[in-house]
């Protein structure tokens, strides 16, 4: 049976379809399954988010959903068609999620849920009986509109028992206090990647990583989905990457089966909400890739509740130089204001193949493999950016009366022209020249063996250098841009 999609209501960011009935539907175990077929075409300008309310009788086994749209062609220059996909269950679309059973984004054509399973990036459990909303975000819509067809399938039977569960450990055995090797922005079949988590798991312990982030987009399916791939040389935090539609976020580390909703855009003024929950369940704010040039990719929403920034996202790329120059910015403004500062991580934000899991990798300076211990040291700026596990980094300054700080720290000398030396120590990047780079720029610059190992030394004062940060850069490709990054720390502020 199909039925046209009618407008029932509308509010600034959502809109209501009219409500799909199963009301004439047999139940019982032994009831067939039944199928109802909505379509419909969204103007160009629609809310960034539609409802399909589908009436849920009792005794269903099953909800399965799949959909289709038209991609209508369009002229150069002007954005197509993308209809994104989600479910919400009886207990409702308000924001904060509680009726939250998954999202799949575009990347999948269809979705079922039931108690004992559910397609990935999709929550199992009870098809309870009740209004139940199907959720489409019209990403970008074509001038000519969007026509869709959403089809909903209801199975009848015994319910079946939700397993409990299983999620990671908040510890590894480790190395004690050590430098450990992480990758915070991944993604498997729960959202829209290609790997399964086993695939990442193996890929990053190939990759000479410590610790990972499950980071899928707008679902937290895959905090239960690690069972058997943690170990005691592998710590997997659970995460989101809260995607709205002015920039995404990476929820790092929260409590597993937290949701963090994403419903809503710089302008609604409700990012600091959101922060303060990711916060409260344990977790960091790591805005994603913020100058990339992808549809609502770009960061909106300003860095005041970022716990740290992610500068360098997968391969190294103009987008990435941009966003290290803001970071860097914003350091300068630390300084002038006595503000705290936001640290530095990078991530890979590895898909499929050939994307590389751990390039780039955050190494931060932790005293146990665990939750509290990486969480707390990223945070702190007590980390750098390396391309692999093969470049290791030392660095950090000293002065006055045997002082020493290190990344993430303040070296306090008696002075403003107290004389302070700044230090890098690096291993595996051949080719690769040092850089120390300050609030006024790069003021010293030094070639490193070819064998890509050396020391380099630098003297200077906190009434020159406010604070100074290295980078370790490839030989640059086209003239008058720098080359890429093979590692990057976080800074050593001075005080005299």
């Amino acid at each position: 049976m199909a039925r046209r999609g009618l407008l029932v209501g509308t509010a600034a960011t959502a809109l209501t379809l009219g409500t799909v009935s199963f009301a004439d539907a047999a139940t019982g175990d032994d009831a067939p399954d039944r199928t109802r077929t909505v379509r419909g075409t969204l103007p160009t300008g629609s809310p960034d988010y539609v409802y399909l309310p589908v009436e849920v009788p009792r005794g269903v086994r099953e909800i399965a959903v799949s959909y289709t749209y038209g991609k209508t062609p369009v002229p150069a220059g002007t954005q197509g068609n993308a209809l994104d996909i989600g479910i919400f269950d009886d207990r409702g679309t308000e924001l904060g999620g509680r009726g939250f059973r998954g999202w799949s984004g575009g990347a999948r054509s269809g979705f079922f849920i039931r108690a004992d399973e559910a397609t990935p990036g999709y929550i199992a459990g009870p098809v309870r009986a009740g209004t139940w909303n199907i959720a489409l975000g019209p990403y970008t819509v074509a001038p000519e509109g969007l026509p869709y067809e959403v089809t909903i399938t209801l199975r009848f039977g015994p319910t079946g028992s939700t397993p409990k569960p299983v999620y990671p450990p908040e510890r590894a055995k480790g190395r004690g206090r050590a430098w450990y090797r992480g990758d915070c922005h991944l993604h498997s079949v729960h959202s829209d990647g290609k790997r399964t988590p086993a695939e990442i798991a193996a890929a990053a312990r190939a990759a000479g990583l410590d610790f990972i982030n499950s980071s899928e987009h707008n679902t937290y399916s895959a905090h239960s989905a690690w069972d058997g791939l943690w170990g005691d040389d592998l710590l997997v935090l659970t995460g989101e990457e809260v995607t709205t539609r002015n920039g995404h976020v990476i929820a790092l580390g929260t409590d597993p089966g937290t949701f963090v909703d994403w419903r809503y855009r710089a302008r609604d003024n409700r990012f600091g909400h959101y922060a303060k929950a990711v916060r409260r369940a344990g977790g960091l704010v790591v805005p994603a890739h913020p100058h990339a040039t992808c549809i609502g990719c770009h960061w909106k929403f300003g860095f005041g509740e970022a716990d740290a920034v992610e500068v360098w996202n997968g391969a190294y790329t103009p987008e990435d130089e941009i966003a290290l120059a803001e970071w860097d910015n914003s350091l300068v403004a630390a300084v002038r204001t006595s503000k705290p500062w936001v640290a530095a991580m990078g991530n890979s934000d590895a898909h499929r193949e050939p994307d590389k899991v751990g390039l780039p990798q955050t190494v931060v300076l932790a005293d146990e493999l665990s939750r509290e211990a990486i969480t707390a040291g990223i945070r702190a700026g007590h980390s750098y950016i390396a391309e692999s596990s093969a470049v290791t980094l030392s660095f950090g300054a000293s002065g006055g009366r045997g002082l020493h700080a290190g990344i993430g720290e303040r070296l306090r000398v008696d002075g403003d022209d107290t004389p302070v030396t700044v230090r890098l120590e690096v291993t595996g990047a051949p080719g690769c020249t040092a850089h120390f780079v300050t609030d006024q720029g790069t003021l010293f610059t030094a070639a490193l063996p070819e064998s890509g190992t050396g020391t380099v030394q630098w003297r200077t004062t906190p009434v020159y250098a406010a604070y100074v940060r290295a980078e370790v850069r490839h030989p640059a490709t086209v003239p008058g841009l720098p080359g890429a990054l093979a590692a990057l720390t976080n800074p050593v502020f001075l005080e005299g």
